[in-house]
Formats: structure tokens, C-alpha cells, sequence
């Protein structure tokens, strides 16, 4: 088991609750949780700081969710460009259905991630 910081792409403040967003770069929120294994640590809202952006939006978002610790982003999609970055960075994209409830789309991924070879989970 492992340890995981892990951010959804989001619509709004609801965390668990909420579905995933149809966008990464112009999501309203990030769901941050923290998982230990297959067990929810923590979980917190934060607004997406490149919202406002009218261009690059994917890469501030991506800077900010770095920063924050983040080792997984969960998204329904990504540009080439914060696809690139993150892999830079070592962190795991995992694609996701829009408007897919948060807390299942977090336990759906956990479980895959467990049952997966660890050289495939080291090369991303």
C-alpha cells in the first residue's frame, strides 16, 4: 500500500460529493485528498488560481497542484502541453469520465492503482 496526494479536477466545493469536471486547466476547484492505501486521510477544496486565465491556464494549474504535493491528478482530459508537464514533474495522470462523482471515481482509481505491477506504477 501507499501513500498518495491526489487532485481532482472539479466543479465546485462539494469534495467527495462533487463530479469531476469536464475541464483540467478552467476547473473551478481542485479536490485534494491525501489516501493511505485505499484509505482517505484528508480531503480539501481549493479554487483553481488559473480560472482567470485566458490562455496557459493547464500549466499554472499544474504548478499550483506541484506545489501542493500533489503525485496524481484525475482529470477528464489534458492538453499535450500539461500532459508534458507533468510527467516532468513524475506525477500520474489517470483519465476520468466528466461528471463522475468525486468519492467513486477516487475509490475506482485506488483499487486500480493497488492491483497494478509495481515497475508499471514506477514507469507512469
Amino acid at each position: 500500500m501507499s501513500k498518495h496526494k491526489i487532485a481532482v479536477a472539479t466543479n465546485g466545493k462539494e469534495g467527495l460529493d462533487d463530479v469531476v469536471s469536464n475541464v483540467f486547466g478552467k476547473a473551478k476547484t481542485f479536490t485534494v485528498i491525501e489516501v493511505d492505501g485505499e484509505q482517505i486521510i484528508s480531503v480539501n477544496v481549493i479554487d483553481n488560481p488559473a480560472l482567470v486565465y485566458s490562455h496557459g491556464a493547464g500549466p499554472i494549474a499544474i504548478k499550483t497542484l506541484i506545489d501542493d504535493g500533489v503525485d496524481l491528478v484525475i482529470a477528464s482530459e489534458l492538453g499535450i502541453g500539461a500532459s508534458d508537464i507533468l510527467h516532468q514533474h513524475n506525477v500520474t495522470y489517470i483519465q476520468a469520465e466528466p461528471d463522475t462523482n468525486v468519492g467513486e471515481t477516487v475509490k475506482k482509481t485506488l483499487a486500480k492503482i493497488q492491483k497494478q505491477p509495481v515497475a508499471e506504477k514506477q514507469g507512469n
